[in-house]
């Protein structure tokens, strides 16, 4: 009975692909097959220097790094990364990592991370929000890489300014020492990856790298869903 409900809800309001407003069709959710094929691929190698490496090259020592689709003003991959971090629409933080495990499986586990490690936001923010969305995203890339999903052994200590209006140099600046690590011994040692929604200057991920590579041993690897 509640299938015949939902069936005849869906012909008289159908869903509608987020994206394009077409209507989706069956095993179809939040986007169109169409719109899915399009959206834009980096075509990021990560095990080869592409333009993630470059970005972090000279500041911080990233083991490898890549991002799964390019982020441009008023595209359709920011359309996805607001709807997900302002609009409650977690699913689709889980879904494209999971897009984005399927890109990168076969080259991750070739060079094995220990963990992931979501960037973390301040208590104030996550609180705003109600969640992180870089752990939504890990969520989704766990479902194929099988890896602990770590959010408490890296804390975000500084509520910063936002980093909108600032150039490349005073973002890096903006973020300096407002990472700090809760227990050095549970990572020593480890290849972390930290999974973010996006890079834009890299002086978040590059924050997180610098307090994480104070810990003996550590190697770390990033992956971010976009690159602006």
């Amino acid at each position: 009975m509640r299938k015949i409900f939902n069936d005849l809800l869906h012909l008289f309001f159908p869903k509608l692909c987020m994206l394009c407003q077409t209507p989706l069709v069956g095993g179809e959710d939040h986007i169109c097959l169409k719109c899915l094929c399009d959206l834009p691929r980096t075509g990021h190698n990560f095990l080869e220097e592409n333009p993630a490496t470059y970005l972090f090259g000279g500041k911080v020592p990233v083991y490898h790094a890549a991002a799964f689709l390019h982020y441009e003003k008023g595209g359709h991959v920011q359309q996805l990364i607001h709807s997900l971090k302002y609009h409650d629409n977690r699913e689709i933080g889980f879904r494209l990592g999971r897009m984005a495990g399927l890109r990168y499986q076969k080259a991750i586990l070739s060079e094995r991370p220990d963990l992931l490690l979501p960037v973390p936001l301040h208590p104030k923010k996550r609180k705003q929000r109600g969640y992180n969305q870089s752990e939504w995203i890990a969520r989704g890339l766990n479902t194929l890489l099988k890896l602990p999903i770590d959010t408490t052994s890296l804390r975000r200590t500084k509520e910063t300014e936002t980093q909108t209006h600032k150039q490349t140099y005073d973002r890096w600046l903006n973020m300096q020492d407002i990472f700090s690590v809760v227990d050095r011994e549970a990572l020593a040692g480890k290849h972390i990856l930290l999974i973010d929604d996006v890079i834009t200057s890299g002086s978040t991920i590059g924050a997180c790298a610098e307090a994480l590579l104070t810990i003996p041993g550590v190697r770390v690897s990033v992956l971010a869903i976009a690159m602006a």
